[in-house]
């Protein structure tokens, strides 16, 4: 596979690229790309999954999933709609932090979200009024999860590390050998009310289950100092990580 291929055609295409050595990301969703799938590769053969996208990356999901060899099993940073999309379609094991198992079995994984802080008319559209028919569409439904995980838990090569907060069981997966936080979304590279990329922020006010937490998880991310941090959606930080993501635990949500 090269460094960076372009999967697929029209709105559903996906990109694939090189996240960092053994995992890549691909980016799907329209019109930006802005739903990001890690595929981290298994010395043994296949590849782990890290969140699941969209609905509509399923064929992708499994089809470049069978090119790399298998998908083992699909690792949920968390049960959103936006994450557990594929997991459904992609015929392996679904693991999630134990906080977050009743959510990711349930019809509605996020059942916490207040649209009513959301802006009612944005130039990407009626923000307030779309947002819960993008997360039906988004959704491929309910999960059997398979195994539950904790803090300090092993998979694929990486430690589990708890940032909860977004939701109550969000976890990244952290690679001391290199630096490399995979962080869900713990923080937002991304307006969620345009679709455009930018500096790191938290998500949403009313698209978490405890905003301070959700601020306090950054900080937790940031002590830790990645080299590099990949989000659920968008662009990775790199540079001077650690004060990007202090920045980002005042800032405002969006």
């Amino acid at each position: 596979m090269a460094e960076q291929q372009k999967v697929g055609r029209g709105p559903t295409a996906v990109t694939m690229e090189v996240a960092a050595p053994g995992v890549w990301v691909m980016r799907g969703g329209f019109p930006h790309r802005t739903m990001n799938v890690y595929f981290i590769e298994e010395p043994g053969g296949g590849v782990t999954l890290f969140d699941a996208g969209i609905k509509a990356m399923s064929k992708h999901v499994v089809n470049v999933g069978r090119i790399m060899g298998g998908i083992n099993r699909v690792v949920l940073g968390h049960a959103h709609s936006d994450h557990r999309g594929a997991a459904p379609a992609a015929g392996a094991p679904v693991w999630c932090h134990v906080d977050e198992a009743q959510y990711a079995e349930a019809e509605n994984p996020q059942p916490y979200f207040d649209f009513s802080d959301l802006p009612t008319l944005t130039k990407a559209g009626p923000t307030k009024a779309i947002y819960p028919s993008l997360l039906r569409i988004w959704d491929g439904g309910p999960v059997r999860i398979d195994k539950t995980l904790r803090e300090g838990d092993s998979v694929a090569g990486f430690e589990v590390v708890h940032f909860p907060g977004h939701a109550p069981g969000q976890i990244g997966l952290w690679r001391a050998s290199d630096r490399l936080a995979l962080a869900s979304d713990t923080f937002y590279t991304l307006d969620a009310t345009t679709g455009d990329f930018g500096t790191p922020r938290p998500p949403w006010a009313g698209f978490n289950l405890d905003l301070e937490q959700a601020r306090a998880s950054i900080r937790k991310l940031a002590a830790m100092e990645p080299a590099l941090a990949w989000a659920g959606h968008a662009d990775p930080l790199h540079g001077d990580v650690r004060a990007q993501l202090e920045q980002a635990a005042t800032a405002a949500a969006a």
